[in-house]
């Protein structure tokens, strides 16, 4: 295992992170889908989600259990931040979309893992939201300009933006009251 997480614990975060990402787009719709209108090409949002990504992925690198593959830390630990400064230098189209999708790929294990071998039916919100996650970053990896059209699809009227909201902060409440209750 390489998180230690509890399922609780997992289930308080991925609650408390669908609540606060879907309250501002209830709250302030406009403001919001303008910001999210502009995120896709964003160059500020690419580099810090992917210099959060970079983070991560060294963290693991650095300290996961790699067994026969051990001898390959070192080289990995190199070619990462080259990696990451030629990613910089020749990704600049969709950047943001497409390291939203590697968070959204790192961001599904740590869920997997809290939910594995428990036993508990609601446990499935979690792996739900953990496969919708890894589909999410799978499709925005490999074709950006998607979260593009899923944002100006949602956008398109008040009704629906309200509605995907809305969704989201319902499943967020759902899985936080899960951990608070059953977990």
């Amino acid at each position: 295992m390489i998180y230690d997480l509890s399922l609780q614990t997992g289930g308080f975060i991925a609650g408390m992170a669908l609540v606060l990402l879907s309250l501002p787009g209830l709250i302030k719709p406009g403001l919001v889908q303008i910001w999210l209108k502009r995120f896709p090409r964003s160059s500020v949002g690419g580099i810090v989600l992917l210099s959060l990504v970079l983070v991560w992925s060294f963290w693991l690198l650095a300290t996961m259990e790699m067994g026969e593959f051990s001898s390959f830390r070192r080289p990995l630990m190199i070619v990462l931040p080259i990696g990451y400064v030629l990613v910089l230098r020749f990704v600049e189209e969709f950047l943001a979309v497409r390291a939203l999708g590697i968070l959204c790929l790192l961001a599904a294990e740590p869920l997997l893992e809290a939910a594995f071998f428990r036993y508990e039916t609601t446990r499935l919100f979690l792996t739900v939201l953990a496969y919708l996650l890894i589909v999410a970053g799978l499709c925005w990896v490999t074709m950006p300009y998607l979260l593009r059209d899923q944002i100006s699809w949602s956008a398109r009227s008040n009704m629906r933006w309200r509605t995907v909201h809305g969704i989201a902060a319902v499943y967020g409440i759902a899985i936080l009251a899960c951990a608070f209750t059953q977990y």
